[in-house]
């Protein structure tokens, strides 16, 4: 209960108390509310309260803080109701939430609504009913008969919402015959507001207390009911199922209701004995996870490498609060994060493993189970919004206190977090780009156990820069393991020139022989086979050979991608879909081909190449379903799958005893991207989807095709060459002014009006360059792809040197956006703010 003391025998006397509420919009401050006297006693900083905001908007406002000042300039509107008996947030969220509003400069009621999972957010739908002063039946105004019907369905039932109406009406929309009889005075629009997470609930039945009481009045029972075989059945099945005699403590559970029905017992007969009160119906909340039940006795072995990193870690945190982990892939990193994570929860500590894809959840998940059993929860975007909400209060609740999730898992409610482990800390996943706040995963973390005095373990192959950079300065632990399990050997990499072979015509379309030919051997030998391709679809695009013309998006300033299995063209920006021209739109020429090649393109070549191989493609088509990923990788682990072709989500984590070749199909698309961090992300990504093969006693191939498979960063992926990598890398970035040597933010203007969004970008540029210097803002310049959804795009690069205080900077930011607002015509302009661009 709130410290606040309050006489509520003397409401006439009492002080008017107000809340601050963050309410879930993009709105900059905390809006105020009177709290109204029955709800006094209630109202506490971290509840979630029902308010409303503007004309008829109803929200889930989070409480944060309570005071006796009422508003300057405005009336505060009431509270309108109160949703928790207790605070769903712990102090440390919020403290966290507070430091990401003003890091990541968004407004806290952004970071508000990314934090909670829609589950505890309120759904709000507008209804209908008669209005309570007139009544339309003494009225002397026309109606006509649509709008009869619908006053007449008004008086059978209270209320009737828009698709009520709709359907009454037989009509796609009432919205026309609404409107009218809400001008007539006739019908009244409210909003009903319903809660969205409800707990999932199982039917029960059990035994009357009387029976317990009395053995006599149970063989009375029995008596009675051989006239009845159906009851008679019902009741021998429930003692069968249910030892009373033994224990009657167990009638207090009963049995599920399904259990009678699933053994073909008359579900009316059930009904009778309810109402003749020999047996109880009640429901029970039960978990939407199953009995996942207590962990089996899994002791984990480490190896002698694999303690003496374990330990050079605990030395480390005696000092430091974060150790980079680095070990190459194969390592055994995951063994040695299990230990920590053990050791952790036996000291009662509370534990959150990031990991950067819901793809590596299915594969890890199933063996941190068997350790962890039901102490462990998992949180991802592919779960329902009420199994969310299970984890939210489970972790609350102390029935979870570890939990595995990608990035939003660090908005969880944990009270006594004492280790976290954020694996393949390098990856691009980890950066959240739409909506805001646009935070980056890794860092957040390294804040949220901060807060909390908890130890960081930071895991990869290949470490981020930055954080590599942190641990040669000695601000982070650096702990290394160069040795793979077991003794593994690490894959063999070898590289096909496409262009010689473009030239000799030993290739096959895009494939080189060398890859047709290791294809050919694994499937000999029944191995299996991953093909990295990082981009989805067909192909790139169409293009007519005659006058050149190339399908784009109406709406984003690209090429629409084709997808065969669809047969149509996408936009992977904005999903715009256009049916494939059978001519060219252009010129009526029938000369119309794909360019490119993608992942969909490349599982049917090799369908045409190896006609008996069982292929499967792994991207962001083929895995939209709930348990898409878990599927396609439970059939590549039993051996159901000879070829996985896929995007980078095959490159991250995955563990498979039988792969021994892994095809990077085009590097150069990579290295060419047109980002500061395309060396980093290539090596990164190819390294790690090598590290797939040959992690068990098979030995493991690596074949890269390039056009120009001499440049020097190609052959530092062939040796495996981190360090001299980093070197060069950072020789790059210093002599260019990039991170880790300079902060960047990145400004985007965007507005459907071409002109004013320059002439914006041009003016926010140049109130940046005289309050920073022009050297330190970059632009504004169009992007590659300079409109996207129908908005044209500028942008505004700012380079920071590490001894300037971020915080003066975003100041400066934020000044020059209020001075943008200044003018009139420029307000329509949104200017989108992400610092730490990855």
């Amino acid at each position: 209960m709130s410290s606040l003391q309050f006489n509520i025998d003397a409401p006439e006397e009492a002080a008017t108390y107000f809340a601050n509420v963050a309410l879930p919009l993009p709105i900059p401050q905390l809006f105020t509310y009177r709290i109204p006297t029955e709800f006094l006693e209630l109202v506490k900083p971290g509840i979630r309260v029902i308010v409303s905001f503007g004309r008829q908007k109803v929200v889930t406002g989070l409480v944060d803080s309570i005071h006796q000042e009422a508003p300057k300039v405005y009336t505060a509107k009431p509270i309108l109701d109160v949703l928790d008996a207790e605070p769903v947030v712990t102090p440390q969220q919020v403290n966290m939430m507070k430091w990401m509003s003003n890091y990541y400069l968004c407004t806290y009621g952004e970071v508000v609504n990314a934090a909670f999972p829609s589950g505890l957010k309120l759904s709000s739908e507008s209804k209908i009913q008669l209005h309570p002063h007139y009544d339309w039946n003494d009225t002397d105004l026309t109606l006509d008969d649509k709008e009869v019907i619908l006053l007449s369905a008004l008086e059978k039932k209270d209320s009737l919402s828009y698709r009520d109406a709709a359907d009454i009406l037989e009509l796609k929309s009432a919205y026309r015959y609404i409107k009218s009889l809400v001008q007539k005075e006739l019908v009244i629009i409210y909003e009903e507001v319903k809660e969205r997470y409800k707990p999932k609930k199982v039917k029960k039945i059990r035994l009357h207390g009387d029976y317990l009481a009395d053995e006599g009045l149970l063989d009375e029972l029995f008596q009675e009911l051989e006239k009845k075989p159906k009851q008679s059945d019902i009741l021998l099945l429930y003692l069968r199922e249910v030892p009373l005699f033994q224990n009657p403590e167990l009638n207090s559970s009963g049995i599920p209701k399904s259990a009678f029905t699933e053994a073909g017992l008359s579900a009316s007969s059930i009904k009778t004995m309810v109402k003749n009160e020999i047996l109880i119906e009640f429901e029970e909340i039960v978990s939407r996870f199953g009995d996942e039940g207590p962990a089996e006795t899994t002791e984990i072995e480490l190896s002698d490498i694999q303690q003496n990193a374990q330990q050079e870690i605990f030395d480390y945190f005696t000092n430091k609060s974060t150790v980079l982990l680095h070990g190459i892939t194969g390592s055994g990193k995951t063994e040695t994060y299990i230990s920590l994570i053990q050791q952790a929860l036996e000291s009662g500590q509370q534990v959150l493993y990031l990991l950067p894809e819901i793809a590596l959840t299915a594969q890890i998940v199933n063996r941190l189970r068997k350790v962890f059993g039901d102490r462990m929860g998992v949180y991802h975007s592919k779960f329902s919004d009420n199994e969310r909400v299970e984890v939210w209060y489970g972790l609350m609740e102390g029935r979870f206190d570890f939990i595995v999730g990608v990035r939003s898992s660090i908005f969880l409610p944990f009270a006594s977090l004492g280790l976290v482990i954020v694996d393949e800390e390098h990856e691009t996943s980890y950066k959240q780009y739409d909506p805001a706040p646009r935070y980056h995963a890794r860092d957040v973390a390294l804040y949220l156990a901060h807060l909390h005095g908890a130890k960081t373990v930071l895991g990869s192959a290949t470490p981020s820069l930055e954080s590599y950079t942190n641990a040669k300065q000695e601000k982070y632990g650096l702990v290394e393991l160069f040795q793979r399990y077991n003794d593994a050997s690490l894959p063999v990499i070898n590289l096909a020139n496409l262009t010689e072979e473009k030239k000799r015509k030993t290739s096959v379309g895009e494939f080189t022989s060398v890859l047709i030919e290791a294809i050919g051997q694994i499937l000999e030998k029944k191995e299996q086979a991953i093909i990295f391709q990082n981009r989805r679809g067909f192909s790139n695009y169409l293009t007519c050979e005659d006058c050149g013309y190339i399908p784009e998006c109406p709406r984003c300033s690209v090429s629409l991608t084709y997808h065969q299995y669809k047969n149509q063209l996408n936009c992977h920006y904005c999903g715009h879909k256009d049916a494939v021209p059978l001519v060219c739109p252009a010129c009526g020429s029938t000369k119309v081909h794909t360019v490119g090649i993608g992942t969909e393109r490349i599982e049917e070549d090799i369908k045409l190449l190896f006609p008996k191989a069982r292929v499967q493609r792994m991207d962001l088509e083929t895995t939209r379903a709930k348990y898409a990923y878990q599927n396609i990788i439970h059939d590549f682990e039993k051996g159901e799958i000879d070829i996985l072709v896929g995007t980078q989500m095959v490159s991250k984590g995955l563990d498979f005893d039988k792969v021994s070749l892994v095809g990077v199909f085009d590097i150069d698309r990579m290295l060419y991207f047109p980002d500061f961090r395309a060396y980093e992300r290539a090596f990164q990504m190819v390294t790690q989807v090598s590290g797939r093969a040959g992690r068990r006693d098979t030995e493991g191939k690596v074949i890269i095709q390039s056009r120009n498979p001499e440049q020097g960063i190609i052959e530092l992926i062939k040796a495996g060459d981190y360090h001299t990598f980093y070197q060069r890398e950072m020789m790059e970035r210093k002599k260019y002014h990039y991170p880790p040597f300079t902060r960047m933010i990145h400004l985007t203007l965007r507005s459907k009006d071409k002109k004013l969004t320059n002439e914006a970008a041009q003016r926010l540029a140049n109130i940046l360059k005289e309050d920073m210097g022009a050297s330190r803002v970059l632009g504004p310049q169009e992007p590659l792809i300079n409109k996207i959804r129908d908005k044209f795009l500028m942008d505004i690069f700012l380079k920071i040197e590490k001894k300037y205080k971020m915080e003066a900077v975003k100041d400066l930011i934020r000044n020059a956006q209020l001075e943008l607002l200044k003018v009139k015509e420029l307000k329509s302009v949104e200017v989108v703010v992400d610092v730490d661009p990855h």
